[in-house]
């Protein structure tokens, strides 16, 4: 009788641990909650991937000479470098200074789009619809290390353009030029993440 009941307890013992891996994958696994770091490089991520569809959309055969916009954040001194050594204060306000330049010079190529009833309108619209997004995420970031805002100057947006030419020069250029600034500021979120972390801790 002590034998059987050994045995019993044995097997049941032996179920127990054989349903142990099924009860532990059953559980669900805690997801980290995204930061608002995480969010800005995402969102910047998305502006990239849809300025790179505008320009499928829209290729030219070879490069437009770059002439129109004389407003634009200059990125010629912006080195992938330089990343590890940015602070983070200064560029969170730069970066948001340079959306709103950008905010502008969209939503000027928007209404000539329109004038011109270019093709690329819905995408130029949603392309702004997600930097005014970027922007408010931006800030409330900014906010919360107490960043200062600066505000823009004033574009320097060109004038009338006639033909319909014009506007798909201004689309490739301005499109190119935003390229570049994405690839950048989704490279400095991701290098001032860490500094964010330790300015929550002091």
């Amino acid at each position: 009788m002590k034998l059987l009941l050994d045995s019993s307890s044995s097997l049941l013992f032996s179920l127990l641990l054989a349903q142990l891996p099924v009860f532990t994958s059953g559980s669900p696994v805690p997801q980290r909650r995204p930061t608002d770091m995480d969010k800005l490089s995402n969102q910047t991520k998305n502006l990239m991937k849809l300025t790179q569809e505008l320009l499928r959309d829209h290729a030219f055969d070879s490069d437009v000479e770059p002439h129109r916009f004389r407003s634009l954040p200059e990125m010629s001194n912006r080195s992938a470098n330089d990343l590890n050594n940015l602070e983070l204060k200064p560029t969170l306000s730069q970066l948001h200074t340079d959306l709103k330049l950008y905010e502008h010079h969209f939503e000027w190529l928007n209404k000539v789009s329109k004038k011109h009833h270019h093709p690329a309108v819905p995408k130029l619209v949603e392309m702004i619809r997600e930097i005014k997004s970027l922007i408010n995420l931006l800030h409330r970031q900014m906010l919360k290390v107490e960043a200062p805002r600066v505000t823009p100057a004033t574009p320097s947006l060109p004038p009338h353009l006639p033909y319909h030419f014009d506007v798909l020069q201004s689309s490739h250029e301005l499109l190119q030029h935003f390229k570049l600034f994405c690839d950048w500021a989704y490279r400095a979120f991701i290098s001032l993440k860490p500094k964010v972390t330790v300015t929550a801790v002091q």
